[in-house]
Formats: structure tokens, C-alpha cells, sequence
């Protein structure tokens, strides 16, 4: 949970026999609407969905430890197609995370299932965000990935390592690692490396995006900020993309991004004020055969969104208003039914419970 949104601190929990430690169940029953201006083909004027109706069953004490997540969730970016409940969750099913850990000791554990990646500040799934849409540099992004991690702290050091599909491809050839150091109770830094230690020749499904799946590099740099009412993140990311023939890749392609996420907790109220503004810009060339990543070779563009919201309890409402803007596209990849924009505005709700 990235915040400002809190799950519920006293979840249904079940005692399991000979002092097994407990079970515990909550969830997540959300649903949004909203709006955008130009319409992406398949994107409806006005699109009412629900964005989540999941259940989450999970161990978190004692050496054997596990987490199940269930449901349906709908999976809103900026700057692209709206994926709604139904196809968003035929990408990783009605399980998307579920993995066992072994923690031997406070220090050290092992995951094995389907992970929630390592890489990026924001994460898959709308309650864990400042924002109801995920941001572009979140679209460069693995989200869920099959395979095994490793964790280890020492102190106010965290570490990680995961072997993984990378993109959800099924082949197992992405290694992610990430070292984050808290600094005080206010600073923490953290970098995340990741990348595709071979070649993926095929896109195994709708969930996995044939070039990214790709990339050598896909890396952050991310410092975090709280301190009374604030909380804010800032945070670099690189990917590259080599030339490929056999791929189809004519020339490397890479990505380079920046993003800043801040959020406002209003004194004495249950009101928050969340924003984010982000960079992205690519390289490579039509003429040389470039992947595409963006909106076409070379493409770059921008984002900036407000999202108020409300949190009583397990209730919750926010709103939310937001523009990205293209430049440097090719005709067909950018924004609107033609692919022919460079402008699109977007205006949502949602509201639900965190039982």
C-alpha cells in the first residue's frame, strides 16, 4: 500500500490448531467511473466498472507463511486503453498473487508463486496507489511475475532478489534485485535493477508486451519522503532495448523517465490530497526499424494528476482529474480512435471498501 489509503487493522482472523499462529481475511469491493476526452478506440465517452472485488487470505507469522489474492480488478493506466474487469483479469487470472514463504528467522525469507514485481513506485492494483490511474512510466513496467525471491535485511538495509518471467511470458530468464536504505525515519533511498538475462522470441499472452519483455536494463532510482502530514516520492527509470534482427529490432530503443508523487494528509480531517506529475521520453527512429515503447520511436510525453480523496474507516471516495500530453509521435501510436492525438484529459471517481 503505497498510501494514502490504509487497509483495515483488525481483518476477520481464524486461530489454527496446535498454535499455528492465525489466518487472516480481508479484501478489497471497489468501483470507478469515468471519462476521457479524446476516446481511445474500444474506450467508451463515459466507462462505470468495478476495479476491484477481491479477497486476500494470508499467513504472516510463524516459519510457513502465505498469501493468496482473489477476485476480479480492472487495471487503469494513463495514456492508454482502458483495461476493464473482464480483460483485465484474463491477463493474470482470478489468482493474480499467491505465494508461499519460508522465514527461517527475522532476517531472511523465501517466496516462491506469483510475485508482485520489484520494480517501480507504484504497484498493480488501484487501492495500493496515491492515484486511481497508473502513471506512463508504470506502463514500462513488470507487474506480476511467476518465480522465486529471496529477502534479506540487516539493520536499516533491505534487500531482494527475484528470478521470474519477467512480463508474465512463462520463461524464466528476468532477475530483478533491489537494496533499499532507510536512512531515518523520514529518508529512505532505493535502487532496483532488473532485465531480461536472454531473449523472448514470443509474447505469451495479452499480458505480456513483446518489446519490453525484452529489455537488457529496466532500472530505478527511488527516494521516499514522510514527515508529519507529507509524504512524497521521487524517482528516476532507465530501460533499454537492444537491436535485435531476429527480434525485428532494426535499432536499441531505450526509455528514460522521471516521476514525482506527493501526497497532503489534511489536518484533523479524513481528507487527503494526492498529485503526480511524470517525464518520459524514448530513442530510436522509424527509418531505423526502432521498437516501439511509447507512441512511436523517439516519442516522449508528460502527465499530471490531482486525486482527493476520503477514507472513513473501511469506506472510502476519491476523484480524480488528469492530462497526458504526447510529443514527437507517430501517426497511429499516439492517443484518441486514430492514434492520431497528442492530448487526452481524463476524469474519474471511485469509491469502496477495504474490509
Amino acid at each position: 500500500m503505497e498510501g494514502p489509503l490504509a487497509v483495515n487493522v483488525t481483518p476477520a482472523s481464524f486461530a489454527l490448531p496446535n498454535g499455528l499462529g492465525k489466518i487472516y481475511v480481508s479484501g478489497a469491493v471497489t468501483a470507478m467511473a469515468f471519462t476521457e476526452s479524446p476516446v481511445f478506440t474500444g474506450d467508451k465517452d463515459a466507462t462505470a466498472d468495478f476495479s476491484n472485488a477481491q479477497v486476500f487470505i494470508q499467513k504472516v507469522d510463524g516459519d510457513w507463511q502465505f498469501f493468496l489474492q482473489a477476485g476480479e480488478y480492472s487495471l487503469p493506466s494513463l495514456g492508454a486503453p482502458y483495461l476493464s474487469g473482464p480483460n483485465a483479469t484474463n491477463l493474470y487470472g482470478p489468482l493474480p498473487q499467491a505465494f508461499l514463504k519460508y522465514a527461517p528467522n527475522s532476517a531472511l525469507s523465501f517466496e516462491a508463486g506469483k510475485l508482485p514485481t520489484l520494480i517501480g513506485a507504484e504497484y498493480t492494483f488501484t487501492y495500493e496507489n496515491m492515484n486511481i490511474f497508473r502513471g506512463l512510466l508504470w506502463n514500462q513496467e513488470t507487474a506480476i511475475s511467476r518465480g522465486l525471491q529471496v529477502n534479506y535485511t540487516q539493520g536499516p538495509v533491505a534487500m531482494s532478489l527475484q528470478w521470474s518471467d519477467g512480463f508474465y511470458s512463462g520463461r524464466y530468464n528476468w532477475l530483478e534485485a533491489s537494496a533499499a536504505w532507510t536512512i531515518n525515519s523520514s529518508n529512505t533511498l532505493a535502487v532496483v535493477v532488473g532485465g531480461n538475462l536472454g531473449v523472448t522470441d514470443y509474447a505469451a499472452s495479452a499480458a505480456v508486451p513483446f518489446v519490453q519483455n525484452n529489455d537488457q536494463d529496466l532500472d530505478n532510482l527511488i527516494y521516499s519522503y514522510t514527515s508529519g502530514q507529507w509524504m512524497a516520492q521521487a524517482y528516476f527509470q532507465y530501460a533499454n532495448t537492444s537491436k535485435n534482427g531476429k527480434l525485428g529490432f532494426g535499432e536499441s530503443a531505450s526509455q528514460t523517465g522521471f516521476g514525482v508523487l506527493v501526497n497532503y494528509a489534511v489536518p484533523n480531517t479524513s481528507y487527503n490530497i494526492s498529485g503526480r506529475v511524470e517525464e518520459i521520453s524514448t530513442t530510436g527512429t522509424v527509418a531505423g526499424g526502432a521498437p516501439n515503447v511509447l507512441y512511436g520511436p523517439g516519442s516522449s510525453a508528460w502527465s499530471f494528476t490531482l486525486t482527493p480523496s476520503w477514507q472513513s474507516g473501511i469506506f472510502f471516495g476519491r476523484v480524480e482529474g488528469s492530462v497526458v500530453s504526447a510529443s514527437d509521435t507517430t501517426h497511429g501510436l499516439a492517443l484518441g480512435p486514430n492514434g492520431a492525438n497528442t492530448f487526452q484529459f481524463r476524469c474519474a471517481v471511485e469509491t469502496g471498501i477495504l474490509f
